[in-house]
């Protein structure tokens, strides 16, 4: 072997999809901060997609719990007096907040409502799972999706193990199925690390999140695919060079180079050429003027 032909690193197989994505398509993504970039991605380029409408969500529960008020609208949405002025919803995070309490309740209701609807027409649908670790109301058992830097005392910490992630991705995918039949569902697991639970224990609830995505996709084959977007930082990557500036988000290079990976093993060739001649206006719109 020539010098030059050798690789220094392991390099994960992504198969070509036999469906791949179409420009055309419509997307939805849900979940943690790593499903915001590359939904951020897709915005970029101008494409149909709805990217986590009500904030990131990290836990495979929290994001069932969403799916299901957005796809079905059965319960009470459980509003809050986050202090005199605003009130805020456990489903959604901080940003999104109202001095009017039915007030809120109505936009949260139309959020919900379009998420729905995006989620009926969706070809794609990402899900992206972050954590087994969620939060749970002690006085109703609600499991939230955002403390909203409310006291520790409110809320019961829970660990889900491997069997109740399983429970809860294939409930989703089931969710989804019915009521979304023309959409595949896409997951992956976020390759943020959680310095806050101690490496060992980050590396225990990945092995959580991926054994349920494991058992969802094999039990729903035509239905849910796995992206390896987390093997790819960890694996191939694997240096300290592509992680941001905390040592444990991906950074903007590794969110970059797992956006490529996906392009070109996941879309077909006239989305790739449409990526390609939409850069320039990407570009632009990226562009701030040089103000004297």
């Amino acid at each position: 072997m020539k010098a030059e032909d050798m690789t220094f690193r392991t390099v994960v197989d992504v198969p070509k999809w036999v469906n791949p994505m179409q420009k055309h398509q419509h997307f939805v993504l849900l979940g943690s901060c790593f499903a915001q970039s590359i939904g951020e991605k897709f915005q970029s380029y101008g494409l149909n997609v709805v990217c986590n409408p009500f904030g990131v969500t990290y836990n495979p529960e929290s994001i069932l719990i969403q799916a299901k008020q957005a796809l079905t609208a059965g319960e009470e949405l459980p509003i809050f007096r986050f202090n005199e002025q605003e009130w805020h919803c456990w489903l959604a995070n901080t940003l999104i907040h109202d001095s009017d309490e039915e007030r809120l309740r109505e936009t949260i209701r139309d959020m919900f409502s379009q998420l729905g609807e995006a989620l009926r027409k969706a070809d794609f649908i990402f899900i992206t799972l972050g954590t087994n670790v969620c939060y749970r109301l002690k006085e109703s058992g609600l499991t939230v999706a955002n403390c909203h830097k409310q006291p520790d005392a409110l809320f019961e910490e829970v660990k889900l193990d491997a069997v109740k992630c399983s429970k809860l991705t294939c409930e989703l995918v089931e969710l989804l199925t019915c009521n979304c039949p023309t959409s595949h569902v896409i997951f992956t697991v976020s390759p943020y690390r959680y310095k806050k639970y101690g490496f060992h224990e980050s590396q225990l609830s990945k092995a959580a999140l991926l054994l349920a995505v494991d058992e969802a996709c094999k039990r729903y084959p035509e239905k849910a695919s796995y992206f390896p977007a987390y093997e790819i930082l960890l694996d191939e990557l694997r240096d300290y060079r592509f992680y941001a500036d905390d040592m444990i988000h991906p950074s903007p290079f590794a969110v970059d180079y797992i956006w490529r990976r996906l392009v070109e093993n996941c879309m077909d060739n006239e989305m790739q050429q449409y990526l390609k001649d939409y850069e320039s206006i990407r570009k632009a719109k990226g562009h701030k003027a040089f103000s004297r």
